[in-house]
């Protein structure tokens, strides 16, 4: 009887341990990058016809902890009062501001309002476009404050900065701290290879912009990452070979009244490509 007891309570036992561990379900895994060199962002384009309120949550949901602030969120006649405030909000939802822009520089009065206001907001990166003749001034600016600055290429739409040939064409002689912010769907549109544009001048590489689009000329558009004919694995590997530390940011242009879904879309891609290149 004795026997028979002790075998009855430790089946029991064994049973309680068994739901038991059933019951322990496992915690979500971290974000794929954060195993990365680099950083996945969202560039605050994204959500030019929202507030910053939306803006975070929405980050706070895609776990995405990086922002290049854009100046209808912050604007560049802020007090330090606001300045502090935007940090301090972005903080509440665990995101980040790390650069500001892009910015359109068409005088010197231009770059020195835009560098001061970098400056006072706290960062160290300006995503630019300036007049092809202002650039000898930026770089002044450049030296002057220690800033990177990174040119923002826009393909076929405007007749500057079409790729990134030509950004690397404007600034290589200049100071090592003026470079390029890679905007992947831009530099396709323009007929460009964006692996071997990152391969060839990842040294100016400052920031990147994430899209994807429908075609290599004018005619293409931007869609859901994963939706065009980016080669997102060779993309992410070619990162990877050229030790990129910086940030990619997500640039959605598609349904920008209603983006949600494929923001959600594009980085849940975006980080499988991560996932899957390993």
């Amino acid at each position: 009887m004795k026997k028979f007891l002790t075998f009855t309570f430790l089946i029991f036992f064994l049973q309680l341990a068994v739901v038991a561990q059933q019951a322990q379900r496992p915690d979500p895994q971290p974000a794929p990058e954060t195993k990365e060199n680099f950083k996945l962002g969202v560039a605050g384009y994204t959500f030019h016809k929202f507030d910053l309120q939306t803006t975070l949550e929405t980050l706070k949901r895609c776990d995405v902890h990086y922002l290049c602030i854009k100046d209808f969120h912050l604007p560049i006649e802020s007090t330090d009062e606001e300045i502090a405030a935007f940090h301090a909000k972005c903080a509440e939802y665990g995101v980040k501001g790390y650069a500001v822009g892009p910015l359109y520089m068409r005088s010197k009065e231009d770059i020195d309002k835009y560098f001061e206001y970098a400056k006072r907001v706290g960062v160290n990166t300006i995503v630019g476009v300036p007049n092809y003749d202002l650039l000898p001034y930026v770089e002044e600016k450049v030296k002057e404050y220690g800033f990177f600055y990174a040119i923002h290429l826009h393909g076929p739409d405007i007749d500057i900065y079409q790729d990134a040939d030509e950004v690397w064409e404007k600034t290589k002689d200049l100071d090592p701290r003026m470079g390029m912010c890679l905007d992947i769907g831009h530099d396709t549109r323009n007929g460009k290879d964006p692996v071997a544009d990152l391969k060839k001048y990842h040294s100016r590489v400052f920031d990147i912009h994430l899209k994807d689009v429908t075609g290599t000329t004018k005619l293409g558009y931007s869609v859901e990452v994963g939706r065009g004919i980016i080669n997102f694995p060779a993309f992410v590997k070619m990162m990877r070979e050229v030790n990129y530390t910086g940030v990619i940011s997500l640039e959605h242009e598609r349904n920008m009244d209603n983006p949600f879904m494929g923001i959600a879309e594009s980085i849940g891609y975006f980080r499988a490509m991560i996932v899957a290149t390993r």
